[in-house]
């Protein structure tokens, strides 16, 4: 049987992507291993997968000044360690990364074995994580046609993000008994990532009472950010996260309010869903969320409101106009030349594990 590993962690935007590549690498007759922190937000979702799991040590590579960043080359190199030990053990064809940190002691460990890596870049540019493992790579996918001029020629391949193909299929009324709606009001889902914003829950929260004169309200305001304040507002309801629920949310939303991560917005694209994109800032970030929402504004995709400029005003602007032209945005996003990423991804898998097998 033909083996292969994917690695990537420390977001959902790191994991989510691998898990949509599953059922088409079990048709295509791979036995799937996964590699991924000890504790990170990974092995719960890739153990809920019935996926092996092993765990390695992992440090983050830091920008800026911090103590840890004296220790955490130790962990890495610990993890390189323990990524050679468990690919020696696995042997699988390829391995397959979407990034993150803990990604990259696996794909340098690839390397050395000389087994092939191929490597998911989400975002506009790529992040540290991935540029530390680019060279170590056979082929790097992207997202968007602008990453391309950030890659080796040689290794770029505009793939698009693979879709949990589950999303597309949700179920409407499902989500209306969960939430205890009505079908008589339009629906805005509010997704402000796994971690929630302060700034997104904040501005919805200070518009709700004028929200729920037109609207009923999904919030998934992260972990630890639900306000028993609002428990018990009719036509509001908020999680922390959701998990399987969340295609039977967007199924009956009638627009979504949402960060702007790469994987969370092609998601919007594929769904066709009026949207409103509030990216991480600058200032808390490396700016690529704002570098992908612009795209999608520019692509006629999105409504974007950067973080610096998000109040309960601007907001309240915002749905009205996206509500509006709803219509438009559809139109923007049936248009779009969407990839069929799953399938590209296959293929580059399949042919560097063939090119492996010919070597051998």
């Amino acid at each position: 049987m033909k083996k292969i590993v994917l690695t990537g962690g420390g977001t959902a935007g790191h994991v989510t992507p691998n898990i949509a590549l599953f059922p088409a690498l079990k048709e295509a007759g791979y036995e799937i291993s996964y590699i991924g922190s000890y504790a990170g937000m990974e092995k719960q979702l890739i153990e809920e997968q019935n996926i092996p799991y092993y765990g390695i040590s992992s440090g983050k590579l830091r920008r800026y000044k911090d103590l840890r960043n004296l220790t955490d080359p130790f962990r890495v190199i610990k993890g390189y360690a323990q990524s050679v030990s468990l690919l020696r053990k696995i042997k699988p064809d390829v391995v397959f990364s979407k990034g993150g940190f803990v990604s990259v002691p696996v794909v340098l460990a690839a390397k050395r074995l000389r087994i092939p890596a191929i490597i998911h870049e989400s975002d506009m540019t790529p992040g540290l994580a991935n540029k530390i493992a680019i060279p170590a790579a056979c082929k790097v996918c992207c997202n968007f046609p602008e990453t391309i001029d950030y890659l080796p020629k040689d290794k770029a391949v505009l793939t698009g993000s693979p879709i949990r193909q589950e999303l597309l299929s949700g179920d409407k009324e499902q989500a209306a008994r969960l939430c205890g709606f009505t079908m008589d009001k339009p629906v805005i889902l509010v997704v402000g990532g796994s971690s929630g914003s302060k700034f997104i829950n904040d501005a919805v929260r200070g518009l709700l009472d004028d929200l729920l004169a037109n609207y009923q309200i999904i919030h998934l305001c992260g972990k630890g950010n639900i306000d028993k304040l609002y428990n018990n507002r009719s036509g509001y309801v908020q999680f922390e996260y959701a998990g399987k629920e969340l295609r039977d949310m967007f199924a009956l939303s009638s627009l979504v309010i949402s960060r702007a991560g790469a994987n969370a917005i092609c998601e919007l694209l594929a769904l066709h869903k009026p949207n409103i994109l509030i990216p991480l800032s600058a200032a808390a970030s490396r700016g690529d969320q704002i570098l992908n929402a612009r795209s999608f504004e520019k692509q006629g995709y999105s409504y974007v409101i950067e973080e610096e400029n998000l109040t309960k005003e601007t907001l309240d602007a915002a749905i009205k106009k996206v509500m509006t032209e709803k219509k438009t945005y559809i139109s923007n996003m049936k248009s779009s030349q969407q990839l069929d990423s799953i399938h590209t991804i296959l293929k580059l898998i399949e042919e560097a594990s063939e090119k492996k097998k010919k070597k051998a």
